[in-house]
């Protein structure tokens, strides 16, 4: 969970991802945002993020981002 707070502090330093709920809903990442976190994570996590799961609810939270990762990483 740490790399990943830290990979999200790289894109926005501005946001606290770890209290923050909604950052798709309320457009706190926009899509670059997102396009660079899904490569970071990708490359960091060895894990394949595929189209299915680019989905606010995997997106919205450090938390549900985490969880994500964890479950691409059992695949």
């Amino acid at each position: 969970m740490e790399e990943l707070l830290e990979i999200l502090n790289e894109i926005d330093d501005s946001i606290d991802y770890e209290n923050e709920t909604a950052l798709i809903d309320d457009q706190l990442l926009d899509s670059f945002a997102i396009i660079t976190l899904v490569s970071e994570l990708e490359d960091a996590f060895a894990i394949s993020i595929e189209a299915s799961e680019m989905m606010p609810v995997n997106f919205n939270s450090a938390k549900a981002i985490w969880a994500m990762v964890q479950r691409l990483q059992e695949d």
